[in-house]
């Protein structure tokens, strides 16, 4: 069975097992980087706010032999998990005053993605575009967001460095950021005791739902609390749009190397669609901020 196949069956699937009042459709999206996701849409009567499933990942376990019936019955969880029970008052969001704090911002790169930023304000810093979104609810790993555009600004009346400068003190409050190591990261992730009074040479940067968590080396003192840890100017690896690594310059390797790792991961262990940059960046102290 081809991948299109596997959608319409799948679809076909999700549409028995659902209420009638829910309309499930297939839905093709650009994501970050220029890549396209397919995915399954629900969309139930009074709800405004419709959760996409994407399948890509569905139709590799279903290559490696799990049913059909297991699939749709994971498909099935996953929607009762994130699925929305009331809806988003459309009023709030055509009021700028009502959404300014709850702008936030992102990280993503500017030349993979010059086709998405036509139509969405962004701010250029280094070789990133900075993008806003309004935060509307968030957890660890997932949150519930609506990118602003272009036509958000027109009807707002509203300018990109006003976005921005809201951004800036919006963003460390609703995503605050956390600094940790990377012997830190791993026992969180394996739920195991962190070491106390840890000493690594690694540190990841992130925010504590580790969800757009790259942008954290915008916000204001991030970078010199960074500092004021290792004691030294550092190397920012950007791990994702997630999250970025950042390593002692006396403990990094020489630059080229830093690079040449860097794209091996992102070409064997990040989502496409989460690659960041594919080279490290230098933070100096003495000038008080980020080069290329």
């Amino acid at each position: 069975m081809n991948y299109q196949s596997f959608i319409s069956a799948v679809r076909e699937g999700i549409r028995h097992s659902v209420k009638a009042d829910v309309d499930v459709q297939i839905q093709t999206v650009v994501k970050n980087n220029g890549i396209e996701r397919r995915g399954l849409t629900f969309q139930e009567k009074e709800i405004n706010i419709s959760p996409t499933i994407y399948l890509e990942e569905y139709y590799e376990q279903f290559q490696r032999g799990e049913s059909m019936d297991e699939i749709i019955r994971h498909i099935l969880e996953l929607y009762y998990e994130v699925r929305f029970r009331k809806s988003w008052e459309m009023d709030y969001l055509k009021d700028y005053e009502e959404v300014r704090q709850r702008v936030v911002m992102k990280l993503i790169n500017r030349e993979q993605n010059m086709s998405l930023l036509k139509g969405i304000p962004y701010v250029s810093y280094l070789d990133f575009a900075v993008v806003f979104y309004i935060l509307l609810s968030t957890k660890e790993n997932e949150s519930a967001t609506v990118t602003i555009t272009n036509d958000h600004l027109r009807y707002w009346v509203v300018e990109k460095e006003e976005l921005y400068e809201d951004a800036m003190k919006n963003s460390p409050h609703l995503l605050p950021c956390t600094i940790k190591t990377m012997k830190q990261a791993v026992a969180e992730m394996l739920g195991t005791d962190a070491p106390e009074n840890d000493v690594d040479n690694m540190y990841i940067v992130s925010n504590e739902t580790k969800n757009l968590g790259a942008s954290c080396i915008l916000y204001p003192h991030v970078m010199e609390k960074v500092y004021e840890r290792i004691g030294e100017n550092f190397y920012i690896l950007p791990s994702s749009i997630h999250e970025v690594i950042v390593i002692p310059e006396s403990k990094s390797p020489m630059r080229t190397q830093l690079d040449c790792m860097i794209q091996e991961v992102n070409e064997t262990q990040v989502e496409e669609e989460e690659v960041l940059s594919s080279h490290a960046y230098y933070y100096s102290h003495k000038e008080g901020r980020i080069f290329l």
